[in-house]
């Protein structure tokens, strides 16, 4: 009888084992890893929305001038599961200035060259002019320009009004992110060559309403 308990308890151990590992493997998949420069499934342009970065960071260059909408975060590398980071220490920008209208941190585009835009298999210079093209070939619906009143939304109408100025683009290929109920970000999945793709293991705010802060 002991023998049988102690046979059954090794193999519940062993169970619990193999379940840990692979729950361990698939939360690493979807984390970021360093990668091999140009190896990388499709690219995810993330355009936070200022207002709300500044309540916490009013000490950031973007938010002195209380400005700013929708800003560029980042043109990311991305793989079906995880993505990669750091995979170079090529240069970056020699004026990273020249990416204020639509970056407005000079931080911001050192940190995004040398975290994500060494993965793509780009030089700075046509990783940024690269961004650049992503960013203006997405509309900004006009309620979200410059809203000088804070405003509650749904994200899925957020998502809608989008979808509804880009008609290029499909449900399943952007997300709307949000924290304690206030928007945060809208990302748009692209192709290597900027044709929207399908976004993959990402979800959109679970909020039933989200906060909307007004741009000063």
């Amino acid at each position: 009888m002991n023998k049988r308990r102690n046979l059954l308890s090794l193999l519940l151990l062993f169970t619990l084992i193999s379940v840990a590992v692979e729950a361990s493997r698939h939360h690493r998949s979807n984390r970021a890893s360093q990668g091999t420069p140009g190896v990388f499934d499709y690219y995810l342009l993330t355009l936070s929305w200022s207002p709300e970065f500044c309540y916490s960071h009013p000490q950031k260059p973007e938010c002195q001038s209380g400005r700013h909408g929708f800003v560029v975060h980042g043109l990311w590398p991305q793989y079906v599961q995880g993505y990669p980071e750091n995979c170079s220490t090529a240069p970056g920008l020699a004026n990273p200035g020249e990416m204020a209208d639509i970056m407005p941190d000079a931080g911001l585009v050192t940190h995004e060259w040398s975290t994500h835009g060494t993965c793509t298999g780009l030089d700075a210079n046509a990783y940024f002019k690269l961004l650049r093209q992503a960013f203006q070939s997405v509309k900004i619906p006009q309620r979200f320009v410059a809203p000088n009143e804070n405003d509650s939304i749904p994200p899925q109408q957020v998502k809608s009004e989008f979808l509804r100025e880009n008609p290029k683009f499909s449900a399943n290929e952007m997300t709307v992110s949000c924290g304690n109920n206030y928007l945060t970000a809208v990302s748009f999945c692209l192709t290597k060559d900027l044709h929207p793709t399908a976004c993959q293991n990402l979800r959109d705010c679970r909020a039933n309403v989200i906060r909307v802060p007004r741009v000063r």
